[in-house]
């Protein structure tokens, strides 16, 4: 290899590097340079001395940083096989390069800085510390050249410690000697990084001149200007350790943070008031003072709350917000909040009743300075000290400490000023706007952050009014008598709804809304925290008169009214007789318009407020029955009167009415009076359901879509809607079979079920049976709204949809709001108040259609719990449901698959006493399940092609966004499907049912990484009933087998913890086919292919596989075959797995390691995410191992052990 040689290939090398970095380049000739340099790094058997050729100072810093990732690159891939003379020449060349190859510490890159480091660390992590014992010396020698090189061996000691600790991204045996021999020199790397702190930090105060101990005010002389750059210097060797510290300080032994009287953390707080070095301060105080660990190690971090820590840390906190909005202050003031969060913990986990801990003296002035971030106007940072309040409120000695409970009026203050929605980053009407933009991208970003933020406070300040009831009280009264004289100040922007009133930015609604919030939050309190004698009855019941005299004509203002008259009514408890009063209130407020007898839709501003006071009138007669029973007359012809004009409510709010009453009914406790009382309430809705237009309407699509005006074309499509009578008259029927299914019930105490007759039997287990009082009434229209449901079905038909006028080609399609909330859109804030509900008649249909669909199915699925055996009985139940809720569902949408699945079918089947399992449940779940089978697969299947199809092919007429909607439904029926499935199937006994993740989670809902199905995941009766039958056993385990490879991360990890394994525990007593045995073992591993990158989806597949090849291969040696197949699979290794399993004698070795062998067997088939398909692997070697001796001989000792080849020549300096 001569001079020529490399001098000539570093000369092509520059021009192709040239080329790659020129914006100007062509792409073929980009394309060709880059060829150039990779086949360069793979194949060039001179690359070590051209990458260092390319590295020196005198090449431009892109050809240096080139230079050095070929060494890195030679280092990572090549190492195992270099001799070691070259190994040598390497590791001295690049010390060389540290020593003086670079420039100075101010002049240098950083890019080149981090490669540099990145290549010893590299070399590290292939020798240290067998090979190279006197690295650490090194690196120490080398910090004593100068700041240039200090500041490199930091980066080396910060990359080190990421690699193995944080990221752990070597081999476990190299992990474990390096991160043992760090262990071990820890004192010593300590005391190094300290130091230097400590110098560097003393050489840049003085230089820059910062004040002696002398007085504050005193302005500090200058330093010359020649001394500028050395000052820089010792301030970037400052910033490194700090950053090098807080890679170190998350992980070291507790002992080494507290050392030498906690000197790190005392040095921490100085620093604080360094404005260059304060960042990295309040990050490693952060991570400090958030460790967790033995409580008694964590006792010394208590110092922190001494005098001198605290001063430090206030004086930094008003120094920084002194200066005016400066991002660097604002992202340093974050911190610190963060660092007194986290104090507050530490206190919180200390402190106990059990322990020897006790509270700081300095607690009040930790509480003040909390308070202070309580009060900023970020709203970030205030948001960010909610939890800790909640965790000092809760704490068990904290929470009776004086100096808190003086603290909760403030903190209640705070929360007035907090829950005032204000600080969207696009106004400027706050002080939080101007922070609000540093950390928000949007006013719907913002919005989001704002509502969770308000909830928690909620909370904090529920338990902040547990310790003091009173004061939250009080101050809630205040502010909402204040808040009923305050003028009405509708702000620069008028509502939509009507002239002069608010919209949802108006001053006064935001003041409005967040008073609302307080009172509900803090009365809801206060009545469970006082006893009944103590509670302030006749303040309560003045407030709730002022407000029941307050009248406005503003929709968003009146709606906080009613919350208001809904948060007081417990009041009315004590004083019965206001109860007439609120009652007028609320249904005033049923029928509210800004404009009387308005022909223009309703905004949604309006209907919120009438959807409101029906609720509010739901709501006081579900939980306070006893109470409205003696005014049931009065409700009553209240509710007829308004029923009697077909226009004045919508079918809704008439059905909200009514089951409010129907509630009342419930207090009869009488069945003969309540049942006429029902016949009574339906008479209206039975006329019109039976009549025999209605039933011709109900029974026939053509004669349905004519009824509702779905086959018109209409030339207004805003004002003009001549058949929206007849839609309504439909969904008032539907509306009231639902609300009355919904609420009628028998009494809940057994004595009063039996006095007042509604007993009619019991079981042969002994247990009830009630009757429903609505029975009679419902089954009578039962047939017409199965008619309805297979009508509703039908329109899906092609030549149905092809009858649809012109105006409602699409009014079967999903509105725009669903769809937005499937593909996670966020609606635009201010139209979701002024705009009308409906804006056009299209949309009209589309609602009505939607809505219509639902209810039907709600009543199907609320129809079994509410009268039970009365409706199981009814004669060819299962033939009448399949004829009409199963019909045509070849061409009905995933949209309105789903919910028919989760609002019928599943409550159906749960509710379902077993003795109609075999006449009922079976015959429907059957055929429905072999149909979802076989449908999912299709949808599947199409998706996957889709994803295999070059992007060229797509076809235009199917835009991306809605390839992602079908994509999104198909995955979310999917997991409607699975869940379906493992209701019916399994038993929640040892399965916890992940209810908290609904249905429609989010794909990256955090996995668990150690899966292990509870061993009493069993079969329910129901599942055992539906797996004695053939034909939907296949279909129950073909689906659920399937399903692990379709691309649905969530429902693969539910359905292989939950499912897969009960279904074939069930079949495995049985004789299996072979063939069908290996198809379920490939299913597993092919969901391991598609699924192997997520850890969760990972580790419950591998488990399955796992307990599948345990259970079966004994049986059948088919299985052995497919995994022979799995790629690069160790056959000596499959052989001793084998052998192992197959001989009874042998002892069995644990569990986990069994496991552990068996994933590694299977690696090969376990799926890889993109980004590391196709990466080259690097290849760590492990050294001979540490023998674990006494310390001090370590370096000696393992180079005795070294088979004598002079390996302690190698990498002497």
């Amino acid at each position: 290899m001569s001079a020529e040689q490399v001098s000539g290939l570093c000369e092509q090398l520059v021009k192709a590097v040239t080329v790659i970095m020129d914006p100007a380049s062509t792409q073929r000739y980009r394309l060709e340079a880059l060829k150039f340099c990779e086949e360069f790094k793979e194949k060039c058997p001179i690359c070590v001395p051209c990458g260092l050729k390319l590295a020196e100072k005198t090449q431009t810093a892109i050809v240096r940083h080139f230079g050095l990732q070929i060494l890195e690159h030679v280092v990572k891939f090549r190492w195992n096989n270099m001799p070691r003379l070259e190994k040598v020449y390497l590791k001295n060349n690049v010390m060389g390069l540290i020593s003086n190859g670079t420039q100075s510490i101010l002049e240098e890159e950083s890019h080149i800085k981090d490669v540099l480091s990145r290549i010893v660390v590299e070399m590290i992590k292939r020798e240290w510390p067998q090979h190279w014992p006197d690295m650490l010396k090194e690196l120490d020698t080398l910090s004593k050249q100068g700041e240039t090189q200090t500041e490199l061996v930091m980066f080396i000691l910060l990359r080190l410690a990421e690699d193995v600790v944080t990221f752990q991204t070597l081999p476990t045996q190299r992990r474990r000697d390096i991160q043992q021999t760090l262990t071990q020199n820890m004192e010593k790397i300590f005391s190094f990084l300290l130091t230097t702190l400590q110098q560097n930090v003393n050489k840049y105060r003085r230089m820059v001149g910062a004040p002696q101990e002398q007085e504050a005010l005193t302005i500090p002389q200058k330093a010359d200007l020649t001394q500028e750059p050395k000052a820089q210097a010792n301030c970037r060797v400052g910033i490194a350790a700090l950053n090098t510290l807080a890679g170190y300080i998350d992980w070291v032994a507790l002992s080494h943070i507290t050392a030498d009287n906690c000197k790190l953390l005392e040095m921490l707080c100085l620093l604080l008031n360094e404005p260059e070095l304060q960042i990295g301060a309040a990050e490693c105080l952060l991570i400090a003072v958030s460790r967790k660990g033995k409580l008694e190690d964590r006792k010394p971090l208590m110092v922190l709350f001494g005098d001198v820590a605290m001063h430090y840390i206030l004086s930094a906190a008003q120094t920084a917000d002194g200066e005016g909005l400066v991002e660097k202050h604002y992202v340093f003031l974050k911190r610190l909040c963060q660092v007194l969060c986290a104090l507050g913990s530490q206190l919180c986990a200390l402190l106990g009743s059990d322990s020897d801990v006790e509270t700081p003296a300095n607690f009040g002035k930790y509480l003040d300075s909390f308070l202070a971030f309580t009060t900023h106007p970020s709203q970030f940072l205030r948001s960010s000290t909610q939890i800790t309040w909640g965790a000092l409120f809760r704490h068990e000695v904290l929470s009776h400490d004086p100096l808190l409970l003086a603290m909760i009026p403030k903190y209640l203050r705070a929360s007035m000023t907090n829950l005032v929605k204000v600080g969207f980053p696009s106004k400027t009407d706050s002080a939080s706007c101007e922070y609000s933009r540093f950390d928000f991208d949007s006013d719907e970003d913002f919005n989001a952050f704002f509502n969770s933020f308000r909830a928690q406070q909620g909370e904090v300040m529920r338990m902040a009014c547990r310790l003091d009831p009173r004061t939250g009280f009080q101050m809630a009264g205040e502010w909402l008598k204040y808040q009923l004289t305050a003028p009405v100040d509708t702000g620069p922007m008028n509502s939509k709804t009507g002239e002069g009133l608010c919209s949802i930015f108006s001053p006064s609604f935001v003041q409005w809304d967040a008073m609302t919030f307080f009172s509900e939050s803090v009365i809801s309190q206060m009545f469970r925290t006082l006893d009944k004698d103590e509670i302030p009855v006749n303040d309560g019941i003045d407030l709730l008169q002022l407000v029941l005299n307050f009248e406005t004509k503003d929709p968003l203002i009146l709606s906080c009214v009613l919350t208001n008259v809904s948060a007081l009514f417990p009041f009315v408890t004590y004083q019965p007789e206001y109860l007439p009063q609120v009652l007028s209130k609320l249904f005033a407020s049923v029928t509210f318009e800004v404009i009387e007898e308005s022909k223009a839709p309703r905004t949604r501003a309006v209907k919120n407020v009438r959807r409101h006071a029906c609720s509010s009138i739901i709501k006081m007669c579900r939980d306070y029955p006893q109470l409205v029973l003696p005014n049931f007359e009065m409700l009553y012809n209240h509710v007829k009167q308004l029923l009697s004009n077909e226009l004045l409510l919508t079918q809704m709010e008439k059905c909200a009415l009514m089951e409010a009453l129907v509630l009342i009914s419930n207090q009869f406790k009488d069945y003969e009076r309540q049942k006429a009382f029902l016949e009574e309430l339906m008479a209206p809705v039975a006329g019109l359901w039976l009549s025999p237009e209605m039933q011709r309407v109900l029974s026939d699509p053509e004669a349905f879509i004519s009824y509702v005006g779905a086959d018109n074309k209409i030339a207004d499509p805003v004002l003009e809607d001549p058949s929206g009578l007849n839609r309504s008259r439909i969904s008032f029927c539907v509306y009231t079979i639902l609300g009355v299914v919904k609420r009628a019930r028998w009494p809940a105490a057994p004595e009063e079920a039996k006095a007042g007759g509604f007993l009619v039997g019991y079981m042969p287990s002994g247990s009830p049976i009630y009757r429903n009082p609505c029975t009679e009434q419902v089954l009578k229209l039962l047939d017409n709204l199965l008619a309805l449901i297979r009508t509703h079905n039908n329109l899906y038909m092609p030549e149905m949809v092809a009858r649809l006028g012109e105006t409602f080609a699409k009014a079967l399609d999903m509105l725009e709001v669903e769809k937005n909330a499937i593909l996670g859109l966020p609606q635009p804030l201010l139209e979701l108040y002024d705009s009308p509900v409906y804006k056009t008649v299209l949309e009209r249909m589309q609602g009505f259609f939607c809505t219509l669909y639902d209810n039907c199915f709600h009543i199907l699925g609320n129809v079994g719990p509410s009268m039970q055996q009365d409706f199981y009985t009814v004669e060819g139940l299962a033939t009448q449901l399949l004829s009409s809720a199963f019909v045509n569902l070849n061409n009905i949408p995933d949209y309105r698959l789903r919910p028919m699945l989760r609002v019928f079918v599943k409550p159906l089947v749960l509710s379902c006493p077993s003795e109609y399992y075999e006449t009922l449940v079976c015959p429907m779940l059957g055929p429905l399940f072999t149909y979802l089978h076989v449908r999912l697969s299709q949808k599947w299947q199409v998706i996957n092609q889709r994803s295999m199809l070059c992007e060229d092919d797509a076809a235009d007429d199917n835009p991306e966004s809605q390839e992602m909607l079908e994509e999104q439904l198909v995955r979310l029926l999917t997991r409607e499907v699975m869940d379906l499935i493992t209701v019916c199937c399994v038993s929640k006994k040892g399965v916890e049912h992940n209810t908290t993740a609904a249905v429609d989670g989010d794909d990256d809902e955090a996995m668990a990484t150690e899966v292990t199905p509870p061993a009493s995941a069993e079969l329910t009766e129901l599942g055992k009933c539906l797996m004695k039958q053939e034909d939907v056993c296949t279909a129950l385990l073909i689906t659920a087998y399937t399903s692990l490879s379709w691309k649905d991360t969530l429902s693969c990890q539910r359905t292989t913890t939950q499912l897969c394994w009960p279904l074939l525990k069930q079949v495995l007593p049985g004789n299996l086919l072979p063939d069908a045995v290996s198809w379920f073992f490939t299913s597993v591993l092919k969901g391991l292919q598609t699924h192997g990158q997520h850890d969760g989806c990972m580790a419950a597949l591998v488990h399955l596989a796992f307990q599948i090849y345990e259970a079966l291969r004994p049986r059948y040696a088919e299985l052995k075959a497919v995994m022979e197949q799995i790629p690069d699979i160790q056959r000596d290794s499959l052989e001793q797995f084998d052998s192992k399993l197959l001989n009874p004698t042998l002892q069995k070795v644990a569990d986990k390691r069994r496991k552990d062998h068996f994933k590694r067997l299977i690696t090969g088939c376990i799926g890889k995410p993109l980004g590391e398909q196709f990466r080259k692997e690097v290849h760590i070697r492990n050294l001979p191992s540490l023998f674990k001796k006494v310390k001090p001989s370590l370096e000696t000792d393992v180079l005795e052990n070294e088979d004598g080849e002079g390996l302690t020549a190698l990498f002497e300096p």
